[in-house]
């Protein structure tokens, strides 16, 4: 595929545009961090508890749907629409998550949230590869991944601040400043950009359907996975078929599971994410209840992790770097191995292990950022212009459902540990079935094959 190179008329405008994109990416990870932080105040504040797991549900279920509608109006229309109205409706939903008055109102605002954090997620990376050159590409990678590593490490103390002095509506209106000053940067360059749209690109409305097939899907097993009884067998059965019958037509044309290049990636992308983040679901309660640490201590470990994903995204982008694209997945993919073995080790000794599980959870992060920035470049580089977006969506898709599975298969293990009282097989089944599922990840990043390392060869 031939390289696609910025415009002259781009070029005046790259850098305020760049500042906006990063700040974009920074009011959605602040969000994302500090409403894990503010949710629990938020429950005691409107009620309805039964309806806590569904306040980050809501969101993901809607960023699916939206990751696939941005990436057909992005390879239709090009990515300036998309951004636009991701921005606006992610500002709506914000408004009406910190206006909600009740708990159902809020899984309303959080909807809304997922709708536009998903297309701005997705018209974010059509923007860079229609803007930047590949070397250009790789450096905002780790821009992107600071700052997204960036809130980790403020957004929980300041949603905790912000909740105690004000009160939860608080962390929310927090994030519209940020929204503004970075539509601001945005909007101005992203009209000035030679972005025409794609009409011979043909509109498939019927891809929307898939797309809500694998929502609702993804819904049905994260249901199952709640409790153990006879109903959860159903819900899964109907959450499998659904996933059978949607995902299919929203993958690359040619797709298969154990297939070569695009397709692996995309299979590397949901296994190792996926492992990564079932993982980091019930970390920081195991160390809690298992270690016996303080929340601000199994806190700081999870940031531990973070500095280890923020070098590895680093490593990733440097000239220097003599490993081929796919051999940095590869390198990745295995380090992400080794830290969840590592980690899975610890639970199954717990009281004994804590440095491993520490050593384990760097390892992990480190992985996550060589491979994450990766598999992004990657489907830049192996995809058409006319096929960019669709390509895209296909990753954040195959991402997205890795990560509501691996949180599923982790609740359902950790759930038959609770009912046995048996809290070593609770955490150490969990973080097992992690590290195999991130196994998989890397068997697939062996199938790639050669893709040239644009940051290392010019």
């Amino acid at each position: 595929m031939q390289d696609r190179q910025p415009s002259a008329a781009a070029a005046p405008s790259r850098r305020g545009l760049t500042v906006g994109l990063l700040l974009s990416v920074v009011a959605i990870a602040f969000e994302a961090m500090a409403v894990v932080t503010a949710m629990p105040a938020a429950a005691a504040d409107l009620g309805d508890l039964d309806l806590y797991a569904w306040t980050f549900s809501a969101f993901m279920l809607a960023q699916t749907f939206a990751i696939v509608a941005a990436g057909q109006f992005s390879d239709r229309l090009g990515p300036r629409l998309p951004m636009v109205v991701g921005f606006l409706v992610f500002a709506v939903g914000i408004v009406i998550s910190a206006s909600a008055p009740t708990m159902p109102l809020l899984l309303v605002g959080r909807f809304v949230q997922g709708l536009g954090g998903g297309t701005m997620n997705l018209a974010v990376m059509v923007l860079v590869a229609r803007v930047f050159d590949e070397r250009e590409r790789a450096v905002l990678m780790t821009g992107f991944s600071a700052a997204w590593m960036g809130p980790s490490f403020v957004g929980p103390p300041l949603a905790a601040w912000l909740t105690s002095v004000l009160s939860w509506h608080w962390v929310f209106w927090s994030v519209l400043p940020l929204m503004a000053v970075a539509g601001a940067l945005i909007f101005a360059p992203l009209r000035a950009l030679d972005l025409p749209p794609q009409p011979d690109v043909p509109a498939a409305p019927v891809q929307l359907v898939w797309a809500g097939l694998v929502a609702a899907g993804a819904a049905s097993l994260q249901v199952a996975g709640q409790s153990i009884e006879l109903w959860s067998l159903v819900w899964l059965g109907v959450g499998l078929v659904l996933l059978w019958r949607g995902l299919p037509p929203l993958l690359p044309q040619g797709f298969r599971p154990a297939g070569r290049g695009l397709a692996a990636v995309i299979v590397v992308r949901a296994f190792t994410a996926g492992a990564f983040a079932g993982g980091q679901t019930f970390l920081p309660l195991m160390f809690v209840r298992a270690e016996g640490l303080s929340l601000g201590w199994a806190g700081a470990i999870i940031t531990i992790g973070s500095c280890g994903w923020m070098a590895g995204a680093w490593l990733q982008s440097r000239p220097w770097l003599v490993l081929r694209r796919d051999q940095i997945i590869v390198v990745g993919t295995a380090s992400v191995l080794l830290g969840l073995v590592l980690v899975s080790v610890s639970a199954w000794l717990p009281g004994r292990l804590l440095a491993v599980a520490v050593i384990g959870w760097v390892f992990a992060g480190l992985g996550m950022g060589l491979s994450l920035a990766s598999t992004s470049l990657v489907v830049m580089q192996l995809s058409a212009t006319l096929e960019l977006g669709r390509n895209t969506s296909s990753l954040q898709v195959g991402e997205a459902l890795g990560n509501s599975i691996g949180a599923g298969i982790a609740g359902t293990l950790f759930a038959l540990g609770l009912a046995q009282s048996n809290q070593v097989f609770g955490f150490g089944a969990p973080l097992t079935a992690m590290a195999l599922i991130s196994a998989l990840g890397l068997a697939a990043s062996l199938r790639i094959g050669a893709v040239e390392n644009f940051s290392a060869s010019r």
